[in-house]
């Protein structure tokens, strides 16, 4: 049997071998921390390799992802199907073996961390899914929700200011399965950060309250003890400070930033070899090594052991059991296309008038019965967003629930969330004002990415926002947020569009979606059966024209009325127009042409009315048609007087409407 340096030197040569191969990686931090992975992955990490998606596995998370041949390596080495053509095609083109991990690239890869700081906020999600899924599905004897979420960070993640939200909330939740592994090798990419980076991470968290030991990265005795305690740790997260010497084994280039994020190159590969002790082949790993890092076995008996233990639990408690199993196979109770149908129809059939966000709350609190999987929050704005309901039982410091109050957290609950949904079992959604999505842009940008399902609930959508003027006033977010690939974002124009989004939301398995919602009252529309059925195709004609169209105003959220009263004067002033309302452009772009073509009739001029930047539009009335939008930011007042001020008026919507004609 190798011995325990031996073994690590495995993940060092074969990431040297990768990024030399392919020109271009990160060499060091995967060979800074290989002592600490090899303690990690074959004393303490339950998984199994021929079951990657075993669900009370432990959860490994390299946030510093740019040292994803660390990773690759650990899964290829351990037995997971990752061969080693994939390791050698490191960063090219269709490789399973990225340059950042990607989720749903390679098995075993639980979260893309390519933005650093997201693969930590992510991880703690894992761990509050943890806590929750315990809280709701163990029972007594019987804990069938009980593993552990490590994760791997460099100073980039603890510089990144996300580290700061999630790890502060970590504490607050006492998650004892958390535990984290700083590599504090005191290297960035511009060198020894000292003078950027003087932080005590120590005290800060302690601060936290988290549960902090430090030891030397490249003593397996040392890292095991430690792995130890922090396990025993039920009550708080637990830090283990790593001091490592990043690129260790590299004669010339360890400890420096030069080995950091390019290759080593040829001569320097040759003398860490021999500084190793290594001499296989390049991507060549001796049979007593494999041998050593193989966890198939190992890994079958955990997940045999974990079967034992369900099938018990499923004895005893059958209903839940095959709750668990339902949600976290990600699929929607039985009852649901019924109860989603009688939720549309309800909220149609009482015609009310309310601003989106209670429209969205009413839809909360019906389907709350329904979705036990149901995950609310709100970054201190739950009063605001509306985005509780009296079902919910609020998460309090360590008492669990089903509500989150996140606290001044936007960027930070959404990445969070998607751990959360990687997790499985639950499905998270938060609120948030519309113009904080800015600072949450980057954790939406990954959840579409890694095609997870999150819901954001972004309220008070445009210059309607009012008195808090222009700081606060979304005027570019809702086109932006349409921009970002594979995001589903609908802007409902009364409770029964609302109702659809929520559904639609909720069905959704590939993707996030963004509702994004009034703060002020929007007038019920009275449509058909068949209107109704359309809202679900992201677009349709909410009011036809009275003889042939001269031209189509599409319209979204509070515009919608605005356009039907236009529609009204230009009809009594001899210009018919068809009104379309488009809730989703997103949906809409997904359907055929033939039903395009039947809502935006082509060679017929468009005006598109919607209280944002104008620009997004063109590409549906192009540059022929018109827009009434709005292209500066907004100003202080009442709302109503904004609107009005920038032109959402029937007045102006006529107005461009005959200059278009």
């Amino acid at each position: 049997m190798s011995s325990r340096r031996h073994l690590a030197n495995a993940i060092r040569a074969l990431t040297m071998d990768a990024v030399q191969k392919a020109k271009s990686g990160h060499p060091g931090a995967p060979m800074g921390m290989a002592d600490i992975a090899e303690v990690l992955w074959n004393d303490h990490m339950k998984h199994n390799p021929t079951s990657p998606e075993w669900a009370d596995r432990d959860r490994f998370i390299l946030s510093n992802g740019h040292g994803s041949m660390l990773i690759y390596s650990l899964l290829h080495l351990t037995g997971y199907d990752l061969p080693m053509e994939q390791l050698a095609s490191f960063r090219q083109l269709h490789s399973k073996c990225a340059g950042h991990p990607e989720y749903g690239y390679a098995p075993g890869i639980e979260t893309t961390t390519g933005p650093l700081g997201q693969g930590i906020t992510n991880a703690v999600g894992f761990a509050m899914a943890e806590k929750l899924m315990a809280d709701q599905f163990n029972k007594p004897g019987h804990k069938i929700v009980d593993h552990n979420t490590y994760v791997f960070m460099g100073d980039g993640c603890l510089m990144e200011g996300i580290s700061h939200e999630a790890c502060s909330l970590a504490g607050t939740w006492g998650l004892g399965g958390l535990i984290a592994f700083w590599d504090d090798n005191n290297i960035s990419i511009d060198g020894h950060i000292d003078g950027w980076y003087t932080d005590d991470t120590v005290r800060r968290f302690e601060s936290y309250g988290w549960h902090v030991i430090s030891v030397d990265g490249h003593d397996p005795e040392a890292i095991d003890a430690a792995i130890l305690l922090a396990k025993k740790e039920s009550d708080r997260p637990s830090l283990i400070c790593c001091k490592t010497v990043i690129g260790f084994g590299s004669p010339n280039k360890s400890g420096s930033h030069d080995c950091h994020g390019a290759a080593l190159g040829d001569e320097e590969v040759a003398l860490t070899r021999k500084e190793l002790g290594w001499d296989a082949a390049p991507f060549e790993i001796p049979a007593d090594v494999y041998e050593g890092w193989d966890a198939k076995a190992k890994g079958a008996t955990a997940e045999a052991a974990w079967n034992d233990k369900f099938a018990a639990y499923e004895k005893e408690y059958p209903a839940e059991a095959a709750e668990f199993k339902r949600r976290m196979a990600g699929d929607l109770p039985a009852s649901w296309e019924a109860d989603a149908a009688k939720m549309i129809a309800d909220t149609n059939a009482a015609g009310e008038s309310l601003a989106s966000r209670q429209s969205s709350q009413k839809c909360i609190g019906a389907l709350a019965p329904t979705l036990p999987e149901f995950l609310g929050g709100s970054a201190d704005l739950t009063g605001s967003n509306l985005t509780s309901c009296a079902a919910f039982k609020h998460v309090s410091g360590k008492e669990m629930g089903n509500y989150i109050s996140y606290g001044v957290r936007e960027f930070g609950m959404y990445a969070i969330m998607n751990g959360m949904a990687l997790h499985g079992g639950l499905l998270p959604y938060g609120g948030t004002f519309h113009m904080f999505s800015d600072y949450a842009k980057s954790a939406f940008r990954m959840a579409a990415l890694m095609g997870i399902r999150t819901v954001a609930v972004l309220t008070h959508d445009t210059i309607g926002q009012g008195e808090d003027g222009p700081t606060h006033q979304p005027v570019e977010n809702t086109s932006a947020m349409r921009l970002i690939p594979n995001m589903d974002v609908w802007r409902p124009a009364d409770t029964t569009e609302t109702a659809v989004s929520w559904v639609k939301a909720v069905e959704r398995k590939d993707g996030p979606s963004s509702l994004v919602l009034s703060r002020q009252g929007l007038p019920f529309i009275a449509r058909t059966d068949d209107q109704i059925a359309a809202i679900a195709n992201g677009a349709y004609v909410i009011s036809e024209a009275d003889g042939e169209a001269k031209a189509v105003i599409i319209a979204a959220g509070s515009e919608v009325n605005l356009a039907l009263e236009a529609q009204k004067e230009l009809q009594a002033a001899g210009t018919p127009v068809r009104v379309v309302s488009m809730p989703s452009t997103n949906v809409f772009d997904r359907q055929d042409q033939a039903y395009k073509d039947s809502v935006l009739t082509p060679g017929v001029v468009r005006v598109a009315v919607e209280a944002g930047v104008s620009d997004y539009w063109r590409k549906y009335v192009g540059l022929e048609g018109g827009v009434v939008g709005i292209d500066t930011f907004g100003e202080s007042a009442p709302g109503g007087e904004v609107m009005k001020h920038f032109g959402f008026t029937v007045e102006n919507v006529v107005k461009v409407v005959n200059s278009v004609l």
